[in-house]
C-alpha cells in the first residue's frame, strides 16, 4: 500500500493554495489548488533542460545565465552542472516559500544547488526581469535564459501579447541576451507558433524531447547568431 502524502508547509496565493508535500525519502509534490506541479521522482526534462541551455558556456570565463522559475531547483541543478565556477547565475522565484523550501526539506535532491555560491535567488516575475535587461543592455545582458515555468508554450499562447511566450516578450528576451545566447523553455508540448515567433526575430531553433517511450515534454532551444543580428 501506498504511504500517504504529508503537508510539510501550505501558503496561500493568487492563484490558490500552495503546498509541499511528502511521502518517503525523495517522494515531493509542489501542488496548487489541485494541480501537481512539479514531482521530484519525475525531474528528467527539468535536469536535461539547464543542461543543454548552458553547455555552450563551459570554457566561457564568466558567464552569466538567468532562470526564470526555481521549483524544486533541478533545472538550476542542470544549469550548475554546465557552468564554469566563475558564472553567475540569477534566479527569478515568484514565491520566497519554494526558495526556502529548496534550501531546506527538498535541498538534498539537487545537491544543495539553491545555496550555490555562483546562485542568487530574486524574488519577482521573471518577465520584468527580462524587460528592464533589455533597456538597460551592456553588462546586464546574459549569455543564457532558461525558463522552466509550469505554463509553457501552448497553442492557445496569445502571439503578440503573451508577456513570456509572444512576439513582444520573445523580442524582448533577444535584447536581453548577449550574441551567441541561448534561450530555453520547457513546454508540456510542442508548439510550432512559439517555434515561428522565435525564427521570426532570429533565433536558431531546435526542439528536444529527451527521454525514451511515453509522454516526453518539449525542450525549445533558441539560439542567437555570434552577432546578435539575424
Amino acid at each position: 500500500m501506498a504511504q500517504p502524502w504529508k503537508i510539510i508547509e501550505s501558503v496561500s496565493t493568487d492563484e490558490g493554495i500552495l503546498e509541499l508535500r511528502q511521502r518517503g525519502v525523495r517522494d515531493f509534490l509542489i501542488t496548487i489548488g489541485p494541480q501537481i506541479l512539479m514531482n521530484s521522482l519525475s525531474n528528467r526534462s527539468e535536469v536535461v533542460l539547464g543542461q543543454l541551455g548552458c553547455r555552450h558556456l563551459k570554457e566561457h570565463p564568466n558567464p552569466r545565465v538567468l532562470v526564470g522559475g526555481l521549483g524544486m531547483g533541478f533545472t538550476l541543478r542542470g544549469v550548475l552542472e554546465s557552468l564554469p565556477v566563475t558564472a553567475t547565475v540569477v534566479v527569478a522565484e515568484l514565491n520566497p516559500v519554494v526558495t526556502a523550501w529548496c534550501r531546506a526539506p527538498l535541498a538534498e535532491l539537487t545537491g544543495s544547488a539553491a545555496t550555490d555560491p555562483r546562485v542568487t535567488v530574486e524574488i519577482g516575475d521573471v518577465a520584468r526581469l527580462i524587460r528592464s535587461t533589455a533597456s538597460a543592455g551592456g553588462d546586464s545582458r546574459f549569455d543564457a535564459i532558461v525558463l522552466d515555468l509550469y505554463r509553457g508554450p501552448h497553442a492557445g499562447t496569445h502571439v503578440h501579447d503573451d508577456p513570456l511566450y509572444g512576439l513582444r516578450a520573445i523580442r524582448n528576451t533577444k535584447g536581453a541576451l548577449n550574441p551567441n545566447g541561448m534561450l530555453a523553455v520547457w513546454g508540456e508540448q510542442y508548439d510550432e507558433g512559439f517555434v515561428k515567433r522565435l525564427e521570426s526575430v532570429g533565433f536558431a531553433v531546435t526542439v528536444q524531447r529527451p527521454g525514451r517511450g511515453g509522454y516526453r515534454h518539449a525542450l525549445f532551444l533558441a539560439r542567437l547568431s555570434p552577432s546578435g543580428k539575424d
